[in-house]
């Protein structure tokens, strides 16, 4: 005989079966939780069913984060309409290297370990994405949006990013070497340890932006804007900072 399952519905407790709360929709998720723990039997006997759900339901969203939702080849049929969203889509892990995307919106997606090298992207979104170690080297950047993004240990090395709108973006260990960065908007960004060596930042706009311990030696930063910016762990060897607005910056 079946133990019996308690269940507590606004402050009242029921008494039932794994049974009747499996047999009526088999595909549900509560029978499928079933399945999940070893059968009906290895449903829990208490209110501690709904911790259970709630784990199978964080399971099943790991699992469907870590793997690409299109291939390359899906991507290259898109790209050829007009008005290409990507948006909340997981491309994570696909090679897109050196693909026409320019102005494809990939806002809110998850593009992890993505690779993007060589590819025209002018002006396409990247707004709050899930974008960490994915690799942009060496591609067309230009007045690309990438506010609130998330591109920690990304590798940026030699794009171009001229006027790209990085704000409140987490650049946590990024490259940037030699990157053109001239009068992309930086404010509050976070490029806590990442490498901007021999980076033309002429004009752009960091007031605010966490530098602990980044690397600008050799940059560019004529003209640029560097109020309230803490400098003390930053290393400016060789740094131009000619017409630099340092109004409140520490260092």
């Amino acid at each position: 005989m079946q133990p019996p399952i308690l269940l507590n519905i606004g402050g009242s407790m029921y008494e039932t079966t794994a049974d009747t709360l499996t047999q009526r929709e088999p595909g549900s998720l509560l029978a499928s939780v079933a399945m999940h723990s070893g059968g009906a039997h290895g449903l829990p006997t208490t209110t501690g069913l709904i911790d259970c759900i709630h784990e199978r339901i964080e399971d099943d969203r790991l699992e469907s984060s870590s793997e690409a939702e299109l291939t390359r080849k899906d991507v290259i049929k898109c790209i050829q309409a007009d008005k290409v969203r990507f948006r909340g889509v997981n491309l994570s892990g696909l090679d897109l290297s050196k693909l026409d995307l320019s102005e494809v919106d990939f806002s809110c997606g998850c593009i992890e370990e993505t690779k993007f090298s060589f590819a025209k992207l002018h002006k396409a979104k990247f707004g709050e994405v899930q974008a960490s170690r994915s690799s942009f080297h060496n591609a067309n950047l230009r007045e690309c949006e990438f506010v609130g993004a998330n591109l920690q240990g990304s590798n940026l090395d030699r794009a171009n990013l001229q006027s790209a709108n990085l704000q409140d973006a987490c650049l946590i260990k990024c490259s940037f070497i030699e990157t053109d960065l001239r009068s992309a908007h930086l404010q509050s960004a976070d490029l806590t340890g990442a490498n901007l060596t021999g980076a033309n930042l002429e004009g752009a706009n960091l007031k605010g932006a966490k530098l602990s311990g980044s690397n600008l030696q050799g940059a560019n930063l004529q003209r640029a804007y560097l109020r309230e910016v803490d400098l003390r762990e930053t290393q400016l060897t060789g740094a131009k900072l000619g017409g630099a607005n340092l109004l409140g910056a520490i260092r």
